[in-house]
């Protein structure tokens, strides 16, 4: 019998329920380790590494798994980013609570790592279409998508795969092609979105059109609405130009709005 129980935030309890039953798993930036411990606790997972990249938080999670008594079980590591895992390790990543940019820069700079990852859990903070573009750009399938609120916050979690077998990969490659090719229908009409677009709205998210993704849009319409004024009425061209560019964003993000709107009866 354990020390004590973890209970997840909404937020950790979502990115636990995407992990594979059984798989090994590796938590970076782990915040107490609470993710791992709860996967270990619930009988989930085995085995995980929690990565911390600065001593106090790596002291902290250190400290959760002891008194969990779940030290045999729960590597504590103190490392930037995958550095803190050997590949082959693990079979799943799970990387939450920091910028979209950031999360990016850890996939690229610890690739040699990812041998025998066969699942990505991504929950970034902001910059969620800069994790969309990579896993793209490096040869990821984005299976799945989840929105949720939470204290105020709206959080996007991503869970991604890759096709490591000659046997798949044109039917792998085909889902890959076709995720950022597609049109949205709703009432009011339908609107064709390029691969940019949906990069930032997310391709299965936008298939959903959930009320909180809806909320999440409208917030950031007003936000770029925000700055485009602050933009005032200068002369410049190159001024000129960024106010353009974020006009024509912000009318076809509020064009696929209204297609998804649903009808008033």
């Amino acid at each position: 019998m354990y020390n004590y129980m973890i209970k997840l935030s909404k937020r950790l309890e979502m990115i636990a329920q995407r992990v594979p039953q059984g798989s090994r798993v590796a938590d970076i930036g782990s915040d107490h380790a609470l993710l791992p411990t709860y996967l270990v606790q619930q009988g989930m997972i085995s085995f995980a590494v929690a990565g911390e990249v600065n001593e106090g938080p790596r002291d902290a999670a250190q400290n959760q798994v002891r008194m969990a008594g779940l030290a045999e079980k729960i590597s504590v590591r103190l490392g930037n980013g995958l550095a803190v895992i050997e590949p082959g390790e693990v079979e799943t990543i799970t990387i939450a609570g920091m910028g979209g940019s950031l999360i990016s820069t850890i996939l690229e700079e610890g690739k040699h790592k990812l041998t025998g990852v066969r699942t990505l859990i991504l929950q970034p903070n902001v910059g969620e279409d800069f994790v969309r573009r990579w896993l793209d750009e490096n040869g990821w399938l984005l299976t799945g998508e989840t929105i949720l609120e939470e204290d105020g916050k709206i959080y996007e979690i991503l869970t991604a795969t890759r096709n490591e077998s000659d046997e798949n990969r044109e039917a792998f490659e085909s889902m890959r092609g076709q995720l950022y090719a597609q049109r949205v229908i709703g009432q009011n009409g339908e609107v064709s979105l390029d691969k940019e677009m949906l990069m930032r709205l997310g391709p299965w998210l936008v298939a959903e059109a959930s009320p909180v993704w809806v909320n999440k849009w409208q917030s950031e319409l007003l936000k770029m609405d925000r700055v485009r004024s602050s933009m005032g009425q200068s002369e410049q061209e190159s001024a000129k130009l960024k106010k353009e560019s974020l006009t024509q964003e912000m009318n076809q993000i509020q064009e696929v709005l209204t297609c998804l709107q649903k009808v008033q009866l």
